[in-house]
């Protein structure tokens, strides 16, 4: 089990402090545990309350671009079609506001490809807290667009420490991202270490299995 873990704490303004731990999981876990991955832009942001005013979850609108891995869903009543619903834990409303450290925040017009999991017929919610998203920019450079890892990712089962700089969390292209997130897909060959080729029935080639860093 991975022994890098992450206390994460809850602050509410009318409850008390509560915590929880975080395991950081790997990329190939994230994209397995996620049944919705997909590339899209904010077009809407509310908080509102929940169980009884006693906690507030953030509804973040999604308008999709690209999906990833998974298909569609009903956006839920009250949202436009053709878009995708998934919440958040912690939000404002008026002088209330609940925060749970390690959630993402989102506002109208962020770009990101989102890791969004949920259980049964429940609303979507992010992997991991930040660690299902993966924000996108714009190079200023050379004007494409490019995918920031979150800050926390495991890569292995050993304990890591995480460094400023670190070159294995350098941004990628959407294409390159989108070509991890397929290698991930690939079942896992035990015995050779690395993804499993169905089509060649071996290994799978590191020179077409998506980049270093993303593992």
């Amino acid at each position: 089990m991975r022994r890098l873990v992450l206390p994460l704490v809850l602050l509410s303004a009318a409850t008390a402090l509560g915590a929880t731990v975080l395991v950081p999981a790997d990329f190939r876990e994230v994209v397995a545990s996620s049944q919705i991955i997909v590339h899209g832009r904010v077009v809407d942001v509310r908080a509102e309350w929940r169980d009884n005013r006693r906690r507030i979850d953030t509804v973040v609108t999604v308008e999709p671009g690209t999906y990833l891995k998974g298909a569609p869903l009903d956006p839920g009543p009250g949202s436009p079609p053709d878009t995708l619903t998934f919440t958040v834990p912690g939000g404002r409303i008026g002088r209330y506001k609940n925060v749970m450290i390690g959630a993402p925040e989102f506002h109208e017009g962020d770009e990101a490809i989102l890791f969004l999991t949920s259980q049964g017929s429940g609303v979507p919610h992010v992997f991991g807290l930040s660690q299902g998203l993966y924000r996108v920019r714009v190079d200023p450079q050379t004007g494409r667009r490019i995918v920031l890892p979150p800050l926390i990712q495991a890569r292995g089962d050993a304990v890591e420490v995480v460094k400023r700089g670190d070159p294995a969390r350098r941004p990628m292209s959407l294409d390159e991202f989108a070509g991890a997130v397929r290698t991930a897909m690939q079942p896992f060959d035990k015995a050779q270490g690395g993804p499993f080729d169905k089509a060649r029935g071996g290994p799978l080639d590191k020179a077409r299995g998506g980049p270093e860093g993303i593992r």
